[in-house]
């Protein structure tokens, strides 16, 4: 899949240096209606660029597929980090792409860009992003049960940490900082909970900037009340199967209700859901605004 999907970037750039050649023989009225012919499935090569191949949003895009009858249209399967890059490529050139996004994200703040309209509501509404945990947690880790079920933030408290990411600030500092800036919301999180020594507790999350950003915060928090903790990265299906079978303590990424609902079903009563720790997440295919489409079912056109 990486293959292909290299192709396609390396296609995109012969077409705008054709372009170019064209433009200085004088041929600009050519490349225009060229241009203009050309419709949004065709300009893309028929591909949405995805992320990592077990995520559950992938399969969702899948189903996205058949229901609106984009025939001949692919998903290009990577990770989080080739999607992002394969974004600020296109959006650099003013190039059209379709990708699998969602916010919270850096993204967003960097680029200007639409989620396309779901009129079947096949992604979903408003997302939760819930904090789940290993039966059995709340007798073997009281303190982190606590302080797990009691972390809530908000979108503007992820991007904060998100931001400082993306402009190159390592992920432990840029999780430092948030914490030493917001000490009163921390406290919430660790209130009426007693210090460790030593105890060791291993949370699982996915490689979206948005669970980088979570998951390296509830790192330095845990570790400040005496926790020794360890960040293990995992694909979807992995991150749930880890908490399911008790061979990871917790994860503060489960989206839910939709997202992740394949997994959730999966693996009722095998693990304990803690609470929302974040409220107004969301999952679609977004777009630059300089394509000026709105819906999914402009895709067909």
């Amino acid at each position: 899949m990486r293959k292909k999907f290299m192709k396609t970037v390396i296609g995109l750039g012969a077409v705008a240096l054709l372009a170019v050649g064209l433009a200085a023989c004088g041929n600009d009225e050519g490349k225009d209606k060229a241009d203009t012919e050309k419709s949004v499935a065709e300009s893309v090569d028929y591909q949405i660029v995805g992320i990592d191949p077990g995520a559950a949003i992938m399969t969702t895009t899948e189903k996205v597929i058949e229901e609106y009858g984009l025939t001949d249209w692919t998903v290009v399967s990577g990770s989080g980090a080739t999607m992002t890059a394969a974004l600020k490529r296109a959006y650099d050139k003013k190039e059209p792409i379709v990708v699998i996004g969602w916010t919270p994200h850096w993204k967003f703040a960097e680029f200007d860009l639409n989620f396309l309209d779901d009129p079947k509501g096949l992604y979903g509404g408003v997302e939760q992003i819930r904090t789940i945990a290993r039966l059995g947690l709340a007798d073997d880790l009281p303190e982190a049960h606590q302080i797990l079920s009691q972390f809530k933030w908000t979108e503007e408290d992820m991007n904060e940490v998100m931001q400082a990411i993306y402009k190159g600030e390592k992920e432990q500092i840029a999780a430092q900082n948030w914490i030493d800036a917001n000490p009163d919301m921390v406290a919430e999180w660790t209130a009426g909970v007693d210090q460790v020594d030593g105890d060791k507790i291993k949370l699982v999350y996915v490689a979206w900037d948005s669970e980088i950003a979570s998951h390296n915060v509830m790192k330095i928090v845990l570790e400040d009340m005496g926790y020794k903790v360890n960040l293990m990265q995992v694909e979807s299906g992995p991150m749930w199967t880890a908490v399911a079978d008790g061979s990871a303590d917790a994860s503060l990424a489960a989206w839910l209700p939709l997202t992740a609902k394949a997994y959730a079903d999966k693996f009722e009563g095998q693990y304990e859901e803690l609470g929302i720790n974040m409220e107004g997440a969301k999952v679609g295919l977004v777009v630059p605004q300089y394509m000026g489409i709105d819906s999914i079912e402009d895709l067909k056109n």
